[in-house]
């Protein structure tokens, strides 16, 4: 009884105290509306596809509504009107990162995911952008063409398996880009089994509720609790590390192992101001991050070609008409291909990634409408409900890629979406990641009929969860050139983009 008693009085004082501490504003406006809630737990989000719940309260409630974690009150932003408002236009208040305890055990506080604002996280940013801006990923562009040509041979020889052929893509791109590595990586190899899971691990950190620890901070002191977060941080702390000295002894012993972001951080450690630690660090968050993104795109797009073969049907008519099928389309065919470029931005609609959104903290009081969001409170974009704001998105559940575009045939410039973040926070390898998902989605629709499998089941929001090779998404892949033109086509495909 005494035991009972003294978790009781416990759980009362963290209660008073994380009351005294709430964020609270000076302006005397409210926070945005809440949905009712248990009045203990606060608001309850399944464990999975919790973003379908969050779209319906922004449905019922309004544009922005506030959710209570515990004691921790939560602002969610759900139309593009909002989310332009206040992630975009007050950005530089909206930086910070909230305390995460799950995602610094898995990451050991060295990744820039979950760094405050701050120095630290201004060092790391300049170093990614330095190395990352547009202008240095187009030097990317042959050795991206290079590698897709593979994909497109190994789904002719095995296409059953397009899932880890584009996973093995995503990691021999990243992998090249991060570390210069030169061989080709296979989705079994051992540091791609070990990532991935790593990766897996760490989206379930991102999602609401996941570990006791975000609610319970002193949880991380219990040398038992988060065994599998510290695990996970070893494993793939071992993996950076050996990347990083495989790289300096490359260095020292003069082999040219070419350029890489690994490489920059090296040669730039002291300009950079990073520990040894957050240097090994930072080429492994963008390894580990970057592989998974852009398999879920890539494989995105495909399942949306397989599910709606009319839109698919356009873009091949366009690839056609452009490239003709006596060679593959190239970067130099982009600007030609604005149907191709509207498709994939449809489908990252449909489907967007992170549905949840990455949080975000605000560092001062951030004023919207008659609302305000105190300095201190936790901020999430809700990705899946803003991509289905019908003001912005008319018949937000119907697949039209021509939504995308203008009167003229072209893109149209005065739409956006958020799949890469907000304001400072935006992924900085967007560029890499939008020229991945570009080129593979344009040599696989030029190479390949894709239709679904009718006999087999198909999991249609499972790439959302980047669970992969293990989504149920049956794919049939039916050559659009016969098998020896493909691969003669395929054989002298360029690796050097011809204008």
């Amino acid at each position: 009884m005494q035991l009972v008693l003294g978790v009781a009085a416990c759980v009362l004082g963290v209660a008073v105290i994380a009351r005294a501490y709430r964020p609270r504003s000076k302006s005397g406006l409210p926070l945005p509306p809440s949905p009712p809630n248990w009045r203990l737990m606060g608001h309850f989000l399944p464990p999975r596809n919790s973003f379908l719940t969050v779209a319906e309260w922004i449905n019922e409630y309004g544009p922005v509504i506030t959710i209570r974690a515990g004691t921790e009150k939560v602002v969610i932003i759900g139309r593009h009107k909002a989310a332009v408002e206040i992630m975009e236009k007050q950005g530089r208040v909206l930086a910070d990162r909230p305390p995460m305890n799950a995602g610094q055990m898995i990451t050991g506080g060295l990744a820039i995911g979950f760094t405050g604002v701050g120095d630290k996280f201004r060092r790391m940013r300049r170093a990614i952008h330095t190395h990352l801006q547009p202008k240095a990923a187009e030097a990317y562009q042959p050795m991206q063409m290079s590698f897709a040509k593979n994909t497109v041979l190994n789904v002719l020889d095995d296409p059953s398996d397009f899932q880890n052929h584009v996973i093995s893509y995503a990691m021999t791109t990243i992998l090249t880009v991060a570390y210069g590595k030169d061989t080709p990586t296979s989705a079994t190899d051992p540091e791609v089994r070990a990532i991935r899971q790593y990766m897996s691990v760490f989206r379930t950190v991102l999602s609401p509720g996941a570990y006791w620890v975000d609610t319970i901070p002193w949880l991380k002191y219990l040398p038992w609790y988060g065994r599998n977060l510290k695990r996970e941080f070893e494993s793939s702390r071992k993996i950076f590390v050996s990347q990083m000295n495989r790289l300096k002894q490359q260095s020292q012993s003069n082999v040219d192992a070419g350029p890489s972001f690994g490489r920059y951080v090296l040669e730039n450690e002291r300009l950079i101001g990073l520990s040894e630690s957050e240097a090994h660090f930072l080429p492994g968050t963008f390894f580990a991050a970057g592989g998974d993104s852009s398999t879920a795109a890539i494989c995105t797009v495909l399942m949306a070609a397989a599910c709606f073969p009319e839109e698919q049907a356009k873009v091949q008519a366009e690839l056609d008409e452009v490239v003709g099928r006596h060679r593959a389309p190239t970067f130099a065919d982009q600007q030609s291909l604005p149907l191709l470029d509207a498709f994939i931005s449809e489908a990252l609609r449909w489907r967007t990634l992170s549905p949840n959104g990455f949080p975000h903290r605000t560092t001062q009081d951030v004023i919207w409408e008659n609302y305000c969001i105190p300095a201190g409170t936790t901020v999430l974009g809700s990705n899946w409900a803003i991509s289905r704001d019908p003001e912005v998105y008319p018949d937000p559940d119907v697949f039209k890629p021509q939504r995308w575009m203008n009167d003229q045939g072209g893109l149209r410039d005065d739409l956006t979406f958020f799949v890469y973040g907000y304001g400072r926070r935006i992924c900085p390898a967007l560029h890499l990641a939008n020229r991945s998902v570009w080129i593979n989605s344009a040599l696989l629709f030029w190479a390949f009929q894709l239709t679904l499998d009718p006999t087999k089941p198909l999991d249609d929001v499972g790439f959302i969860h980047v669970a992969m090779p293990h989504v149920s998404c049956p794919i049939v892949f039916t050559p659009r050139v016969p098998d020896a033109e493909l691969r003669r086509i395929m054989r002298i495909y360029p690796e050097v983009d011809t204008e």
